[in-house]
């Protein structure tokens, strides 16, 4: 029944959202003050469009009753994360790892290589693995994907527990999980990530319960939950396989813009080579075919080493023979050989050959020996060891400081299935105060939105419909600061200018508006079936300054190279008093609304304002100041002193659909 009640309620959503959206772009207007007008109605479409996701996700709410029996001959291995944190955090964490039921290893991952931390791991009979200490500090350390990506090359379990430094696991949480691997594409299962240290008003919104709740259990039905970070149990075979397959098309990458340099340098030797030297062009023509072939070969999936071997020798031949019948400009053309950077070290570490590279031996004239000596250059620039990362193959991604979130979509898109088990397992700590919350969100988000922009799952092959709409569905809610924006920004403009960005507030805009609005928030209420869902609605509009820095950032990461920087997560409140400077953004929309809302009312008891338009601005006012309002219980949030059992209250049980 919660299926069928949650479906209709998607339905009533839809039908009134879209009733609502059509009828404001087709009839509601005001273009005399298009300016607002437009960015309103594109700020309430990317809202529909919003819940129609939401209401795509939750179509296929997967209610798990449990895993069957795990195989008791299974291998495990138990990752626990760290870098700066507290040791006696860690050892916490790390012996409450040790007593899992299910026969284990448990290894303390320290990318902080702490000598103390080493000791304490060996006096208590835990395996310990920190990064190669030949390392250079320039080489790319990947922060946690690239911890656990080396823990993976020194270890051996079939399965992998991974697990955050302050993530307490149960001792049963591997007998609760690991029979669903009996199912061979199962590659991960998720739990939920839960904080003892959160009291019940949670005024810095850490639990999360909407997401590990209707939304993982409705991406779950999709064959879409996926990785995040912690508390989550992933095949090592899936891994390994990504690792390769990873390796393999950074490579066939690699060659691919190697053969396209390589033809244009050819091309551009034939029109400078002397006309009356038939050798010369036939030389050309052998070292151009040698190139389709070899791209040919490419497309036909033939060997990577095979292909370049043959095409090698081939360029090599053709040297030979121009250097026995003319060396005239060699040493010219050798000499911007060696002035170019014909190869650089892409993210995943595999050489490719550089754009400027490839402009510059398209644009000169080559000579024709000259040509030839280039394209040995760039085929001998490519290398299939990777001298230049930390491993030659990387099974978690790096293209994101939200490795898990790519790591997973990824392994969907090569047919892995995997699970959400709705049962809290381990139990961690939240940030305890707001200059650690706006941290942690805002690395979230900018990851996920490096995830867009490197591999959108709208075009990701191997991914089904279902599945590359409950990624996009993840990564689209974090560009709702910019509506936000518009959301503040218009009551202020009608109670301060008069101006309203509709043609009028008529009865044909309150018989769509209010239906829509009543059927949006009934179907968060039906689909989270009583949890609580107002403290991630204020959140994801009271935080639009974090969400649009996150865009932003994340975009010139992306399109210009820019390296985002990962911060781990401090898991104890940071000293200082209240930091109102973090809020600075908030603090003067909420003056403005509030002085626009004194400004409105004055208006209307003077005759200057028409009062509909008014009363329904004040409203609309109000409730952008409740939202707002969880900013200054965040800010002046101190803390939370949890009972002397910091176990959550009434999960003793741990009934997976009572969370």
């Amino acid at each position: 029944m919660t299926r069928f009640w949650t479906r209709l309620v998607v339905v009533l959503t839809v039908v009134t959202g879209l009733n609502y959206v059509a009828w404001r772009w087709a009839a509601s207007l005001n273009w005399d003050a298009w300016w607002i007008a437009l960015p309103l109605v594109v700020a309430e479409t990317y809202s529909l469009i919003d819940v129609m996701l939401f209401g795509m996700t939750v179509w296929r709410l997967k209610i798990r009753k449990g895993a069957p029996p795990p195989p008791h001959d299974a291998t495990v291995d138990v990752f626990i994360t760290t870098y700066n944190e507290d040791l006696d955090m860690v050892m916490t964490t790390a012996l409450a790892a040790q007593k899992i039921r299910h026969p284990h290893s448990t290894w303390i991952l320290d990318d902080g290589a702490r000598a103390e931390l080493k000791a304490l791991a060996e006096q208590h009979g835990l395996g310990y693995v920190t990064r190669s200490e030949d390392w250079t500090s320039n080489l790319p350390r990947h922060a946690k994907a690239g911890n656990l990506n080396n823990a993976l090359m020194q270890t051996h379990g079939e399965f992998l527990l991974i697990l955050d430094a302050d993530q307490i696991p149960e001792p049963d949480i591997l007998e609760k999980t690991l029979g669903y691997f009996n199912n061979r594409r199962v590659a991960l299962v998720q739990t939920p990530q839960y904080f003892s240290n959160v009291p019940v008003s949670d005024p810095l919104g850490s639990q999360a319960p909407l997401f590990y709740g209707p939304i993982q259990q409705g991406k779950d039905g999709w064959n879409a939950a996926f990785f995040c970070g912690s508390n989550a149990i992933l095949r090592r075979e899936a891994l390994m396989q990504l690792g390769l397959v990873g390796y393999v098309k950074e490579t066939e990458k690699s060659i691919r813009r190697a053969l396209a340099a390589s033809r244009s340098a050819i091309r551009q030797a034939r029109r400078s080579a002397d006309r009356e030297a038939p050798l010369v062009a036939q030389v050309l023509d052998e070292v151009e075919s040698a190139t389709r072939e070899a791209q040919q070969d490419l497309e036909a999936g033939g060997a990577l080493s095979e292909i370049t071997y043959r095409v090698r020798r081939r360029v090599d031949a053709a040297v030979q023979t121009l250097v026995m019948a003319d060396v005239e400009a060699l040493q010219a053309d050798l000499e911007e050989i060696a002035a170019m950077e014909l190869a650089h070290v892409g993210e995943s570490g595999v050489p490719v050959v550089a754009d400027d590279a490839v402009q510059r031996m398209s644009a000169r004239d080559w000579s024709p020996l000259g040509a030839l000596e280039s394209v040995q250059a760039v085929l001998d620039a490519l290398s299939v060891e990777r001298n230049d990362e930390a491993q030659p193959v990387m099974p978690l991604a790096t293209i994101s400081v939200t490795e898990d979130m790519a790591t997973a979509m990824r392994m969907h898109a090569m047919g892995w299935e995997s699970v959400y088990h709705h049962e809290i397992l381990a139990y961690g700590l939240a940030p305890e105060d707001i200059a650690t919350m706006l941290t942690q969100r805002l690395r979230w988000a900018q990851g996920t939105i490096q995830v867009l922009l490197r591999e959108n799952p709208l075009v990701q092959k191997g991914l089904k419909l279902g599945q590359r709409l409950m990624y996009f569905a993840t990564m689209w809610t974090y560009l709702s600061g910019y509506a936000a924006v518009i959301y503040f920004a218009a009551p202020i403009i009608y109670l301060l200018l008069g101006i309203l960005p509709v043609t009028s507030l008529s009865w044909d805009f309150f018989i769509r508006f209010i239906p829509f609005m009543v059927v949006n928030q009934l179907l968060f209420a039906v689909a989270g079936r009583g949890i609580p869902t107002w403290r991630g609605q204020q959140y994801s509009l009271a935080l639009f300054p974090t969400w649009i820095k996150a865009c932003s950032t994340a975009a010139r990461n992306v399109w210009f190279g820019r390296p985002l920087g990962f911060a781990v997560t401090p898991k104890a409140r940071q000293s200082g008093g209240p930091s109102w400077s973090l809020i600075q953004p908030q603090i003067v929309v909420s003056v403005l609304l509030a002085v626009a809302a004194v400004v409105g009312l004055i208006r209307l008891a003077t005759g200057l304002a028409e009062p509909l338009g008014t009363l329904v601005n004040v409203a609309w006012v109000i409730f952008d100041l409740v939202v707002m309002s969880i900013l200054v219980r965040a800010v002046l949030y101190k803390g939370y002193e949890p009972a002397a059992d910091p176990v959550v209250p009434g999960n003793t049980e741990r009934n997976p659909d009572g969370i």
